[in-house]
């Protein structure tokens, strides 16, 4: 049985945790960024904003209720199935679901909403392109940080007890932070040889381009920037 690291942070661990188990797969939990909700003045919503757009489940699940409450009214554009399933769930009442990146949701917006104010509800540490994109063809973009991702640590001794003392047959990545934590306790003496021939996983491009130098011929990355693609690796 394969022994896969998960390092999604909560609630995500545990629902990939149980599909790996269903599909025959060892889960080992070992979230390696977590997030939390930062304060939101929902006062400071544009009264011009004519959309929503969200790139992550995230940032509804730590959005305040007021600030939803001020914004489900308005049609509501969500990156992906997951998180236009979390924004459905959080009140708003009109979703539409993108393509699963972030650029494609950008580029399917860019033209219907030039000159218009979009609020998009986001985390403090994001990738810039999606902003970018829309912002050049004058979609005047209303960030609101809802959650940050913060880095979690542990100590040696507490990530070989976790893996049992075994090396990991594999490592799902979901996130460039986690990449990048994950790049540093490969390279731990202590924990070297847990993950010398592991495979690692990764949601994108961006995520695996992390890791290059670590295990470059170990890599496979999703065909899609969802879970469903990256978990379809695992089986192929």
């Amino acid at each position: 049985m394969l022994r896969v690291l998960v390092t999604r942070p909560e609630p995500g661990a545990l629902r990939t945790a149980r599909q790996l188990r269903e599909t025959g797969f060892l889960p080992i939990l070992l979230p390696l960024t977590e997030t939390v909700a930062l304060p939101v003045d929902a006062g400071l919503v544009p009264d011009d904003a004519i959309a929503v757009a969200i790139t992550s489940a995230n940032a509804v699940r730590h959005a305040p209720e007021d600030v939803i409450a001020a914004l489900a009214a308005l049609p509501c554009h969500a990156v992906g199935k997951r998180t236009a399933e979390a924004a459905r769930e959080a009140g708003f009442l009109s979703v539409s679901e993108g393509p699963g990146n972030a650029e494609g949701l950008a580029g399917s917006l860019a033209a219907d909403l030039s000159g218009k104010t979009i609020v998009y509800l986001c985390g403090r540490v994001r990738f810039p392109a999606f902003e970018h994109e829309l912002k050049a063809a004058s979609v005047q973009v209303h960030a609101v940080e809802t959650y940050d991702t913060l880095q979690m640590g542990y100590s040696d001794e507490t990530i070989l007890e976790r893996l049992s003392g075994q090396p990991a047959d594999a490592v799902l990545l979901y996130s460039a932070k986690a990449a990048a934590a994950m790049q540093v306790l490969a390279r731990r003496p202590a924990l070297h040889g847990l993950f010398e021939k592991t495979w690692f996983f990764a949601l994108s491009n961006r995520i695996a381009a992390i890791l290059d130098d670590t295990a470059s011929e170990r890599i496979r990355i999703a065909a899609q920037p969802d879970e469903e693609a990256l978990l379809a690796l695992l089986r192929a």
